[in-house]
């Protein structure tokens, strides 16, 4: 993704962009993404839902497995995620950072933490993706 319309035609109709996910870095190893803490992914109480943290966690490994795949004709699925949720939020913004821990020919894991505009640790999770060959 070299721009913001790039990225914006490759998200258009996908959860990514029902949650307002943005792209801020794509790394050798290393992927940056922001997501709006609001109506959208917020639970009934109020808070950051643990699934929007999780959706925004996959979608950092994901992007980054699949950068790192693509140029060799290869695809990527997300294979297990977890997540440890930490703290919690009401609005604002959340950023997560995912880096590589393993590349394997058949998978990646990805460490992701989501961190608030202080750098306030939110979320800690990790991500197995799969190495595929696409159809």
């Amino acid at each position: 993704m070299t721009n913001r319309a790039e990225w914006e035609e490759f998200v258009k109709g996908t959860l990514i962009e029902a949650l307002d996910i943005e792209l801020v870095e794509l790394g050798e190893n290393k992927v940056v993404l922001t997501m709006p803490v609001g109506p959208k992914t917020r639970q009934p109480m109020g808070l950051l839902h643990g699934g929007a943290s999780v959706a925004l966690a996959e979608t950092a490994a994901s992007f980054g497995a699949y950068f790192k795949v693509a140029p060799m004709g290869k695809g990527t699925v997300g294979l297990e995620i977890n997540a440890n949720h930490i703290r919690s939020k009401k609005d604002g913004i959340v950023t997560a950072i995912a880096t590589v821990l393993h590349e394997g020919r058949s998978t990646m894991v990805w460490n992701i933490k989501i961190v608030d505009e202080e750098g306030d640790l939110l979320c800690i999770s990790r991500c197995t993706m799969a190495i595929i060959d696409p159809k």
